[in-house]
């Protein structure tokens, strides 16, 4: 029997929860192909991407593609579903989980707020969480020391934003804290103002979001049922707090800015794989 499966909210790494399936022919349109995979292999549990990239030019024309799970438990159920079947093509897919040679120390990652949404969405579902703002502030200027005389064509735009998710069913709350920063050019046009302002309070409301889910974890046992667990940092005062302390007690200095990033996803790490008839293994 398989012990329960702990699930963070960051970027899954682990070689166990990669599976490679090549063998893909290239008979029908790659957006089709894509859309097939997706179809098959998110029936096995929640997905945190799927790449679909073709085959190099030494092989035979199709395609392979890099499945990611956020569970190990749901990698393995799919190799064991799908190896050697044709599913949706006349042909048999080859699908295998990773098996690393060596080991590889990676820092976690924080999922970005979309992606966040989606998995708690799959494990605890649409009605299992909430969210609230809490506060979302202007702090334009509160740390700059620029002198008087002199004259500034740029300036700072800042937006904090406190933000708190719930997990009424396991009686869980938890906040997270989100900072947007971008330097414009005074004396632009006006419009263009009211556009990053929007940007940067959309982006640190979603930077808060993913702040707070850092702090869950999601226990995951085998016979589908879910548990929620609330981890924080001793030096967190966040969650101590009342609204009204909070909206009180935003301190400039406490916070890390954030530069706006209108991609906002995280970038992978990536890593060179080879493959093989009966294994799948990453290059030294």
């Amino acid at each position: 029997m398989m012990n329960p499966e702990v699930v963070s909210f960051t970027i899954p790494t682990e070689s166990n929860k990669i599976v490679f399936v090549w063998n893909i022919s290239a008979q029908k349109p790659e957006e089709e192909i894509y859309c097939s995979l997706l179809k098959v292999f998110s029936q096995f549990g929640a997905l945190y991407s799927l790449k679909l990239l073709p085959n190099a030019g030494v092989c035979d024309p199709g395609y392979y593609a890099v499945i990611k799970y956020y569970c190990c438990r749901d990698a393995s159920k799919a190799q064991e579903a799908c190896d050697q079947k044709t599913l949706f093509q006349d042909t048999p897919l080859k699908v295998r989980v990773c098996n690393k040679q060596k080991g590889f120390q990676y820092k976690s990652l924080s999922l970005n707020s979309s992606k966040c949404q989606d998995l708690a969405n799959h494990y605890l579902g649409f009605n299992g969480w909430s969210k609230k703002i809490i506060a979302l502030q202007n702090i334009s200027g509160l740390d700059e020391a620029e002198d008087e005389g002199e004259v500034q064509e740029k300036t700072k735009l800042r937006y904090l934003c406190l933000l708190e998710v719930g997990l009424p069913g396991h009686g869980i709350r938890s906040r997270g804290v989100g900072v947007a920063e971008e330097i414009l050019v005074k004396h632009k046009d006006p419009a263009e103002l009211l556009i990053k302002t929007g940007n940067l309070q959309k982006y640190a409301v979603q930077k808060a979001l993913s702040d707070a889910f850092q702090k869950i974890l999601l226990v995951i046992f085998e016979n589908g049922k879910v548990a929620a667990e609330y981890v924080s940092p001793n030096d967190d005062t966040v969650d101590c707090l009342s609204e009204e302390e909070l909206q009180g007690l935003i301190q400039v200095n406490d916070f890390t800015w954030t530069s706006y990033n209108p991609e906002g996803e995280e970038e992978e790490i990536l890593t060179e794989f080879s493959f093989h008839e009966d294994t799948v293994n990453i290059k030294d």
